[in-house]
């Protein structure tokens, strides 16, 4: 009875274990966005409150350094759960690799105290603090909510380019933490992720005050609720196309085996085409629309270079999901591709008439903006993830190899679900409670132009 059993958990641990630890970090990544890119929207809201002592971005700042709190607050508890998770359920990964990757997460871990400590003064100091004290206690939030973001990433990307250690006779030694932490994908992958958390926190944001102007709401508080969230988004949106260049070159160079899954190119070619959509069987992509010598230009600048393909390695070394990998990576360029095109369009109009465009398609678009980013960036992590697929370390250690060997994962599983739906409720209940808090008086008026001469009682 000993070898089923092993053999029923070498089976269903790493899909149990893959399972729990992508929901929950897909869930958490959300949250953490939110981390990184709304305190800056929060900080140049009060910063343009005590320029020009308007009330409007008084408001807005107040309510959504409220809105921040929130999130922090449920962040915090979706991102000890995810610590935890590398332990629980990666065992074999953090008894051999711990001691490589341990720093950024050490360092991740004074970053969020510094962000607690200065978030909860920022919260409470609404009356307590001068003005431009107050102001200034919101800049440390910014960089440890962005330094949080890149010492967590520095780990993942660790994963995909693996630096800092070598293997002597099965033993590791030459642990260099620092050589770990900033290998060769830290740069592109970390650049992309706190990109994509501007895009997600900005988009998101401002569509929340789209379909309130949908709904007739077109008083200045929404307009320009509306505008500084979008502009930001729209702002970060082609620096993201050019980092995901960068980071899909990168990703050629140290793990050709996730580009061709990404490119659903299955043999080894000169001169191989760009190819969109379509689906992967019996080692080649079928149903896809291809530019011819496409790939080869982009990658490698010459329409003749040749590009690995999935042929390069062994069958047990490839991923399992090609067709997801590669859908996903076109379904994200995609949606950044329309994110270009709505600058575009607002850039347009607001260079004619200052304004934005007057039609509800406008409206529309920027209302369902903010879960395109948030898809979007998921669709990024299941490029990253499932396209390096069957490895936990690229080329280094396999996902069979890591997971925790003791059965009964899938029972975590699926107490996780069950966690997360009451956390997810309850989030929503909060935040659409604070969505309903009433306006002070006259702020949902076309033309209002409200001032104030003194910092406000607190987060309304």
């Amino acid at each position: 009875m000993v070898l089923p059993s092993l053999a029923f958990a070498a089976v269903a641990n790493p899909v149990a274990a893959r399972s729990q630890m992508g929901f929950s970090l897909g869930w958490h990544i959300i949250i953490a966005c939110f981390g990184v890119g709304l305190p800056i929207l929060v900080v140049f809201a009060e910063w343009r409150a005590q320029c020009t002592r308007d009330l409007v971005y008084m408001t807005l700042a107040q309510r959504w350094a409220r809105v921040l709190g929130v999130l922090f607050a449920v962040g915090a508890v979706s991102g000890t759960i995810v610590s935890f998770e590398m332990g629980s359920l990666w065992a074999g990964l953090m008894s051999r690799y711990g001691e490589v990757i341990g720093l950024p997460f050490a360092i991740e871990g004074i970053a969020f105290f510094i962000e607690a400590i200065f978030l909860g003064i920022y919260l409470y100091g609404w009356k307590l603090l001068p003005p431009k004290i107050h102001l200034l206690m919101g800049i440390p939030i910014i960089i440890a909510g962005i330094a949080g973001t890149f010492f967590v990433v520095s780990a993942n990307a660790w994963m995909n380019a693996p630096r800092g250690f070598a293997i002597v006779s099965g033993r590791l030694v030459g642990v260099n933490p620092w050589a770990a932490m900033f290998n060769p994908a830290t740069g592109p992958e970390t650049l992309h992720m706190m990109l994509a958390a501007f895009m997600v926190s900005g988009f998101s944001v401002a569509s929340v005050y789209a379909v309130s102007m949908l709904r007739g709401k077109r008083g200045r508080y929404y307009r320009i609720g509306l505008l500084i969230p979008l502009v930001f988004a729209l702002m970060a949106t082609p620096l993201q196309i050019i980092s995901g260049d960068i980071a899909a070159r990168a990703v050629s160079v140290q793990e050709p085996t996730k580009l061709a899954a990404m490119e659903g190119l299955g043999k080894t070619t000169a001169g191989a085409p760009l190819s969109l959509f379509g689906y992967y069987s019996n080692g080649r992509l079928h149903d896809a629309i291809q530019i011819p010598d496409g790939l080869s230009l982009l990658e490698k600048f010459n329409a003749h270079a040749t590009i690995a393909g999935l042929d390069a390695v062994p069958v047990s070394d490839r991923p399992g999901l090609v067709t997801v990998v590669h859908t996903a990576f076109d379904l994200m360029v995609l949606i950044g591709g329309g994110f270009a095109l709505l600058g575009l369009w607002f850039a347009w109009s607001w260079w004619r008439r200052r304004d934005i465009p007057q039609t509800k398609w406008f409206l529309r678009i920027v209302a369902v903006s903010g879960v395109a980013a948030v898809i979007a960036m998921e669709l990024g992590w299941i490029v990253t993830e499932v396209g390096r697929q069957p490895w936990i370390v690229y080329g280094v250690l396999k996902v069979a190899d890591a997971v925790n060997p003791e059965r009964g994962l899938q029972y975590g599983y699926y107490a996780l679900l069950a966690a997360y739906a009451v956390l997810t409720v309850l989030l929503i209940a909060v935040l659409r409670l604070l969505s309903r808090l009433q306006l002070p008086a006259g702020l949902d008026e076309p033309r209002q132009r409200a001032k104030t001469h003194k910092q406000t009682e607190g987060p309304a």
